[in-house]
């Protein structure tokens, strides 16, 4: 069945994608399918689809408005357990010993190679830190001279490194050697 587009929604957490599209069948029956795309380790996805045909469409409208009265007014429901809030990342750093304020307050020849380049990349992955996971990356090219050869293919063998990332530490390091010369 032939579908055409009319108005979509998109929206993304974690590796979790979500898509909302108004679609018209070929058959001119108009319907919403909702998918959730859930990103895999391996790199592939798994979706879910949920259809809801033209008929149905108001009994969706009539849940999705009741279901949203009832969230807007949550402060009415049962209290829930709260679960003990687990840091990571730089939030489990002391504030006074993150790269950042550590920076600030004393400059950028008071950090080490591993944290000035945390402060590059940003964050870190679900297992490290930035700063832990740029002490990963001098340890494995050996410091700062061979992860500046390094190339993005290579740095993005690493967890926590994709193109974004790899792209920021090549430019960096382009600009360190222009600077340099």
């Amino acid at each position: 069945m032939e579908k055409y587009n009319m108005a979509s929604e998109a929206f993304t957490v974690g590796r979790k994608h979500y898509f909302m599209d108004f679609k018209r069948a070929a058959n001119d029956t108009l319907f919403i399918q909702i998918t959730r795309s859930d990103e895999q380790p391996d790199g592939s996805y798994r979706r879910n689809q949920i259809i809801v045909f033209e008929e149905d469409l108001p009994l969706l409208i009539k849940g999705l408005s009741s279901l949203c009265h009832h969230a807007a007014h949550a402060e009415l429901l049962p209290p829930r357990v709260e679960k003990e809030a687990v840091l990571r990342g730089m939030a489990a750093v002391p504030l006074d010993e993150r790269p950042r304020e550590r920076l600030l307050a004393d400059g950028p020849g008071a950090l080490a190679d591993a944290e000035l380049l945390g402060l590059v990349i940003g964050s870190g992955s679900t297992r490290e830190n930035s700063v832990e996971l740029s002490a990963r990356l001098l340890a494995a090219f050996g410091g700062l001279k061979g992860l500046a050869k390094a190339g993005c293919n290579r740095l993005q063998l690493f967890e926590g490194i994709g193109e974004a990332k790899s792209a920021q530490l090549s430019a960096v390091m382009e600009l360190a050697r222009r600077f340099s010369k």
